[in-house]
């Protein structure tokens, strides 16, 4: 299934999930969720709450292997 978000913001997800993966491993509870809401903000792009909640979710259970395109497809 192609995702419905324009492929440059996908591409800015996934430079946002990049950047909160490298050093997730020692965040605390709530952290993730929190600075891929704000690295979206700085980005730009204004993603739906359960969106936000997927992308943080993708980050803690892969590991820091998260894809956008996967999670918001």
């Amino acid at each position: 299934m192609a995702s419905s978000i324009d492929p440059d913001k996908i591409t800015a997800v996934q430079a946002v999930l990049d950047r909160v993966s490298s050093w997730q491993e020692t965040a605390t509870d709530g952290t993730v969720k929190e600075e891929v809401r704000k690295g979206l903000d700085e980005v730009g792009i204004t993603l739906a709450d359960h969106q936000v909640d997927a992308l943080a979710a993708a980050i803690e259970q892969d590991a820091g292997e998260a894809d956008a395109g996967e999670v918001l497809g």
